[in-house]
């Protein structure tokens, strides 16, 4: 595995893959610090493409919190130990210098209406502004033709799908179901910054998310007050868990919009989502109330 660390050695990358065949081309995008799920997603690639390969770049513009970005693990020589042992055929490792030149001016965003501004948009103000940016930028210099994405983070990934098909950028994406400990809670860089004690309370979180799915699977009528009633008695139980709860929200699986009351919940495709605060860390997960 070659590690690249700046453009020309990306371009030289491109230039030897071009004459000796470069086949399907697969990127993982990742902040680093990588685990199972990030794994997970890698072997998804590495089945999927002749060639992989996985982004580390931790994007300060997707940063709302500077603490939270001082914070955010760094370990690149673990993660280069593992993309190897997983067949990753080429790490980037772009600074923060060479992503976003200095020029005296602030750097171009690329913005995606409406799912940028919802949910994890309205608390993370510049967020996903942060996410369409830097993901394009991997899209044009990396150049691949399929790139994966957790299906955790399920509002990123819609995004980036209809950031895709809104600028017709030929490369295709899909998600990777989330991978979970043993007792569910979903694989995260941020799981680390637990105490043992807040790390036992964290799998209620899944526990209630897959309640509220399973209520609307049974639901044969809702109106929007119902659907209210339920999402707030789920999130006094994630508070009484000791959660401080951001926002929980049943959506549309296939563009996050609310919920159709005219037809049964049980007969739509629904995603609830949430994010939490737990001792200072904070969490998201979701749970589909679909399975096929």
């Amino acid at each position: 595995m070659r590690i690249l660390r700046d453009r020309p050695q990306l371009v030289a990358m491109h230039r030897e893959w071009s004459r000796k065949g470069r086949g399907t081309v697969a990127l993982v995008p990742t902040m680093g610090n990588l685990h199972e799920g990030h794994m997970t997603v890698i072997r998804h690639a590495r089945a999927r493409a002749q060639r992989v390969v996985v982004s580390i770049f931790v994007n300060p513009l997707q940063f709302d919190r500077a603490e939270d970005l001082e914070r955010y693990p760094r370990t690149l020589d673990e993660d280069a130990r593992l993309a190897t042992n997983a067949g990753v055929d080429a790490l980037f490792c772009p600074s923060e210098e060479d992503m976003y030149p200095a020029d005296g001016l602030p750097p171009v965003q690329v913005v995606v209406p409406v799912l940028s501004e919802i949910l994890e948009g309205a608390y993370r103000q510049g967020h996903f502004e942060g996410v369409a940016t830097v993901v394009t930028k991997l899209f044009n210099l990396v150049r691949p033709d399929l790139a994966l994405f957790g299906e955790k983070d399920y509002q990123q990934f819609k995004l980036i799908e209809r950031m895709v098909q809104g600028l017709d950028i030929p490369t295709r994406v899909e998600a990777v179901p989330t991978v979970r400990e043993p007792d569910g809670l979903a694989f995260s860089s941020r799981n680390s910054q637990l105490s043992e004690e807040a790390r036992a309370v964290a799998p209620e979180l899944k526990r209630v998310l897959d309640e509220v799915a399973t209520v609307c699977r049974t639901a044969t009528k809702f109106d929007a007050d119902r659907i209210a009633e339920v999402e707030a008695r789920a999130s006094e139980r994630l508070r009484e868990a000791g959660f401080e709860p951001e926002y929980l929200s049943i959506r549309r699986a296939e563009n996050l919009m609310e919920p159709e009351t005219h037809a049964p919940l049980a007969e739509q495709d629904l995603v609830v989502l949430a994010a939490v605060w737990l001792e200072g860390v904070r969490l998201i997960d979701n749970a589909r109330t679909r399975t096929d």
